[in-house]
């Protein structure tokens, strides 16, 4: 065979292969991860690339440069109504945590969460730090889609369902339920473990919820951090331990983000640093006297916003929201100001990881998308509305302190209208000028309210099911008008509770046991125990010493029927065992004070035998 017959031959048999072969098929692009940073009680103004000329936040500055801004972005005006829209999608209003206790911040347990979403698409889920959506089945983060959780109990460290005596610094903390020793200050051993989960899951798709309880109070904060304003005489006290806890946050973030560098996956995660509500420090208050005088000179940095946490007016809810995936195009410092909010996450986040959201309720939020990547889109985001409020009592009251938005207009309290884009700090009432501007977001506020209307309902915990059995109750998620002892610095002084019950759903038929105490069990207190101060300093709040009280005649109440309970022989609680049958109950443990009266219980457990 001569050498043209031998390539003849050979082109021939590379055809023959390439006919029979498949074609390789296109590797599927892989999912972005996704980090959610939130920071408790930071307002706007408190980061130094919003104009804050004290705080030093580089960064979250740097990262700030490299991402598109939301400038014109809102959430709840406090802490659980700000997280139930971040995890549903939805109003609070529509989801049972229009309040931060009193049984108004379990979110209702049929809603769907993003940690849901993302879990059903594929991803690996983790929530870290805050949680605040309710501390027992079927509310806790591990219920609603976190296949890891690790967390404090209540609205922050030292509340009544946290762990005992936890105070920012080598707590306990819940993983997944069960109690863990921490060394460190938390804000470092959340981060830690963040990035902990990062470098386990880094080869997965994964979904990381980073809740952060700083900067909330008590503001409890390494030497180091405080160090660094201590010499500041524009800063009350208290606000020069603030920044530091937020400078602490700075720090641990351009560790987070160095990791995520380190590991190659930094492109394709989507990262996002975002505040639940407005700051909780940007005026130090105070009045004129030997003790307030710092604080009565002192303002802070608000970013020309009128109010703070818990206010109805731009300073209670615009917060920063800052997102970066370069792998998907949005790393360029670009300003997005158009109105957009916390129920957006859910939606948006849904589109560009291309999941599959459930047919569920409808949702208050919408997809950005289109902001973000500068497509056409078929809403005029600057006609669009929504609605923020703050109720923080136990029912909704349609009109309480209220804000409907445009991204230019504020309708506040119904009957005023302010042009923020004139006018920042909301201060010229202009809605006698612009009737039928007020006509029109009244109209939408009075439709979405019914719509609203509907969804609203309280939250049973269920009480007997193998998820949490047995399980230990506080009086936090009491149903009541009274004031409720919500921390547990309050529970050391005996704040007395007369009012209010636990609304729970018995989930099996049966023998159950029944304590009420004045002490979580970890404490091994007995109920007239003393508990001793604790002492604080510059940088650490001061507790002090609780006092003894004389409780007699314990007793649990089901449905109005009062059953006498014996103490134990160590005093810590008093017990009582019931038969009960499956289905709704209201419940409440009492003891007789000094004083002859019948005073709720603190901490209660109930087991199905």
């Amino acid at each position: 065979m001569n050498k043209l017959s031998i390539l003849f031959a050979f082109v021939a048999l590379v055809a023959l292969q390439a006919c029979n072969s498949k074609p390789k098929e296109a590797e599927k692009p892989a999912k972005p991860n996704v980090i959610v940073v939130i920071t408790d009680d930071q307002g706007y103004g408190d980061l130094a690339c919003n104009g804050n000329p004290i705080i030093q936040t580089p960064h979250i500055d740097k990262f700030n440069g490299e991402s598109a801004r939301f400038t014109n972005f809102h959430v709840g005006t406090t802490c659980a109504p700000t997280r139930a829209g971040l995890m549903t999608g939805r109003n609070a209003n529509r989801v049972n945590t229009w309040h931060t206790i009193g049984g108004c911040s379990l979110l209702n347990e049929e809603e769907v969460t993003i940690a849901d979403v993302f879990q059903q698409n594929g991803y690996e889920t983790a929530m870290v730090g805050k949680w605040h959506l309710g501390d027992n089945y079927p509310f806790r983060p591990q219920d609603r889609g976190f296949t890891q959780a690790f967390y404090h109990g209540g609205g922050g460290v030292g509340q009544t369902p946290d762990y005992w005596l936890n105070d920012y610094i080598d707590d306990t903390y819940f993983r997944n339920g069960v109690p863990e020793q921490t060394k460190g200050h938390c804000t470092d051993v959340w981060f830690n473990e963040a990035q902990r989960f990062v470098e386990a899951h880094q080869k997965d798709p994964f979904f990381l919820y980073l809740s952060l309880n700083a900067p909330h109070g008590p503001y409890n904060v390494p030497e180091k951090y405080f160090n660094m304003y201590k010499d500041r005489t524009d800063l009350a006290p208290h606000q020069k331990r603030f920044y530091g806890m937020i400078t602490q946050v700075d720090e641990q973030f351009g560790k987070l983000d160095a990791k995520l560098q380190e590991l190659g996956i930094a492109d394709n995660t989507i990262l996002i640093f975002m505040t639940d509500n407005g700051s909780s420090a940007a005026l130090a208050g105070g009045k004129k006297g030997k003790k307030n005088k710092v604080a009565a000179k002192t303002t802070g940095y608000n970013a020309g916003l009128r109010g703070m946490k818990g206010s109805q007016y731009d300073g209670g809810h615009r917060v920063p929201f800052i997102m970066r995936w370069p792998k998907g195009g949005i790393n360029k410092g670009t300003d997005i100001n158009e109105l957009t909010a916390h129920v957006d996450v859910l939606p948006t986040l849904s589109e560009l990881c291309g999941l599959e959201l459930p047919a569920t309720k409808p949702l208050d939020g919408m997809s950005v998308v289109p902001l973000i990547t500068g497509k056409k889109s078929n809403t005029d985001f600057n006609k669009r509305m929504l609605v923020t409020d703050t109720q923080r009592i136990q029912w909704p009251v349609k009109g309480r302190n209220s804000c409907v938005m445009t991204s230019q207009w504020r309708l506040v309290n119904g009957d005023e209208l302010y042009d923020i884009n004139a006018d920042r700090g909301q201060t010229n009432n202009i809605a006698a000028d612009h009737p039928q501007i007020v006509k029109e977001m009244t109209a939408f506020y009075d439709q979405w309210w019914a719509s609203a209307v509907k969804d609203m309902r309280y939250a049973k915990i269920k009480l007997g099911s193998d998820a949490e059995n047995p399980m230990q109750i506080t009086c936090h998620d009491m149903h009541t008008d009274a004031a409720i002892p919500w921390n547990q610095s309050y529970i050391r002084k005996g704040i007395e509770l007369t009012d209010g019950y636990l609304l729970c759903d018995v989930t099996k038929a049966g023998k159950y046991k029944f304590t009420v105490a004045r002490y979580p069990k970890e404490s091994g207190l007995a109920i007239d125990a003393t508990v001793e101060d604790i002492k604080g300093s510059k940088w650490f709040d001061y507790i002090p010493a609780g006092k003894s009280l004389s409780l007699s005649k314990p007793s649990i109440t089901i449905n109005n029927k009062e059953y006498p309970c014996k103490f134990n022989a160590d005093r810590t609680e008093a017990i009582v065992e019931l038969d009960l049958p499956a289905g709704e109950i209201k419940y409440y443990g009492e003891f007789t004070n000094a004083e002859k009266q019948r005073v709720r219980g603190y901490y209660y457990t109930v087991e199905r035998l």
